[in-house]
């Protein structure tokens, strides 16, 4: 895979390990603030836990206002706000800020529909047995939901890995910006199917690893 005279295969590495950084970043980031979010979500539903009709209702609002967005009309809707706190509002390091905005708001309802199919009989138990609400989130409510949220995780990956295909229009680096630029505007396809490749990969990697650690805590 060559530009010319030039071998494109650093350029590649390169876009892959931005790649990398900025889903892992998210993930780890929007993940965290995710699960937070979902399970304030779930506790917060009337008859649950912590049941509050108010805080539920602002919450829910919040992510149907943000989850439908399309992320690549997302990123310009906040530039504003990226450059603000970045100081730039291009490049891996501004794309990694509405990275996590979306997902933190995507994750939450994958974590909150997970929670919502926990058997309520579980918790009541926990209740019944004396139990706060922390100590039955961290110790009953994660725990026995944990199989099928490592799989909504996992769903998380892959969405995370497209939207950061997405910022490469936006010069936001990685293996979007890889096939953009050197494969799409130097019309050179081998490029761009090269990038697709990698990603499939990257895809069908953490999607088989999401499974198996899945199966393996069902079994348990």
């Amino acid at each position: 895979m060559t530009n010319g005279s030039t071998s494109l295969w650093p350029v590649l590495l390169a876009s892959l390990g931005e790649t990398l950084w900025m889903v892992a970043v998210t993930l780890l980031i929007g993940g965290l603030l995710g699960l937070a979010l979902g399970i304030a979500l779930y506790v917060t539903r009337a008859g649950n836990l912590l049941p509050n009709r108010a805080v539920h209702a602002v919450l829910n609002v919040a992510v149907n206002l943000v989850r439908p967005i399309p992320f690549i009309i997302f990123l310009t809707a906040v530039q504003p706000l990226t450059i603000a706190v970045t100081g730039t509002s291009y490049g891996t390091r501004a794309v990694i800020f509405p990275m996590v905005i979306m997902a933190t708001f995507g994750t939450s309802r994958i974590v909150e529909q997970n929670l919502v199919a926990l058997d309520p009989g579980v918790v009541e138990a926990a209740r019944a047995m004396g139990a706060g609400p922390l100590r039955i989130i961290g110790t009953v409510i994660v725990p026995e939901t944990l199989g099928p949220l490592i799989l909504g995780y996992t769903f998380l990956f892959v969405a995370v890995v497209d939207m950061s295909a997405m910022a490469g229009a936006v010069a936001g680096g990685g293996l979007g910006d890889f096939a953009l630029q050197y494969g799409y505007q130097r019309f050179n396809p081998v490029a761009t199917w090269v990038a697709v490749a990698v990603i499939v990969a990257l895809v069908h990697v953490a999607q088989a690893v999401g499974n198996t650690l899945a199966r393996r805590v069902l079994r348990r």
